[in-house]
């Protein structure tokens, strides 16, 4: 169970959390881990690993062979998660090149790939204007490349942001647009200009989609087999049969869509579609309320 740490400086605390996660995660930690993933001397690679033995008792129990410190027998996380998540999310990281090996605390790791997405340009200075606007509360006029038929080329608008939302794929900001008197998502990489800060426009509280939450009901495919059934619930986190998703009205229609539950999930095929919606009729009035309509 992760504890509290009181009185520790942050570079302190960091280092006593690498500690942790080499200790569980790599079976073992050296001093000189220390020192090539922070830069610190010698004598303060000792005191840190010394802290997380008093921290920490019976954590970390040095090992003559392999001359590196293991976890010992009832090893317990008090720095750190001991959820695979903690792992796995360093891991993905590296996959897609956000963070650096040393970054990601990982030593011996396995060989990872991942399915990239094609690169969404943002430019820096309209993410900028429009995290000025949210932070200061304020509207901005935004040069916008919509999709629709009727608006082939990009048009000025005036938006009052106060969210973001990520489909999965895309980064979304979440507005109130003052031409249509509605709040909307705007897709960040077609805002292709800013300017003229303003007076907001509605704001977050008045956003009903965003502010409420709807519960997707899922369970295993019918089609599938018992045990198939069965490790479907585990690899989904399902009690008896199924889970409740609790997401935003805003984001109903993009987490149906990535989780394959669009379009009748039942009639597709097991094999490829794990999962069916339990809930459909009650999902469906979900979508119309939140604008959006199988």
């Amino acid at each position: 169970m992760v504890n509290e740490q009181a009185g520790l400086k942050w570079g302190v605390e960091r280092r006593l959390e690498f500690i942790e996660f080499r200790l569980f995660w790599e079976d073992g930690i050296r001093r000189s881990d220390l020192i090539k993933t922070f830069g610190v001397s010698e004598p303060q690679a000792s005191k840190d690993l010394t802290l997380y033995q008093e921290r920490a008792p019976g954590n970390a129990v040095y090992d003559k062979v392999s001359k590196r410190y293991v976890a010992g027998d009832g090893f317990e996380s008090v720095f750190l998660s001991s959820d695979p998540s903690e792992y796995l999310g360093r891991l993905r990281s590296l996959g897609e090149e956000l963070h650096s090996p040393a970054e990601t605390w990982l030593g011996v790791h396995p060989e990872i790939d991942v399915v990239l997405s094609p690169a969404r340009e943002v430019e820096a200075d309209c993410l900028r204007a429009i995290l000025k606007a949210v932070r200061e509360e304020k509207s901005i006029e935004v040069k916008y490349q919509s999709m629709s038929k009727d608006r082939p080329d990009p048009l000025w608008r005036r938006i009052t942001p106060h969210g973001f939302g990520y489909d999965g794929f895309r980064w979304h900001v979440r507005a109130y647009c003052h031409p249509t008197e509605k709040f909307k998502d705007f897709l960040i990489p077609r805002i292709i200009g800013v300017r003229a800060f303003d007076a907001a426009g509605k704001k977050k509280a008045d956003d009903k989609i965003w502010n409420e939450r709807f519960g997707i009901v899922i369970g295993p495919h019918p089609d599938l087999g018992p045990n198939q059934k069965a490790i479907v619930a585990k690899d989904y986190g399902m009690k008896n049969g199924s889970t409740v998703l609790e997401v935003r009205y805003a984001m109903l229609f993009y987490t149906l869509k990535r989780l394959g539950l669009l379009e009748n999930p039942e009639k597709k095929s097991a094999r490829a579609q794990h999962i069916v919606l339990l809930n459909k009729d009650e999902t469906n009035q979900a979508l119309n309320a939140s604008d959006w309509s199988l």
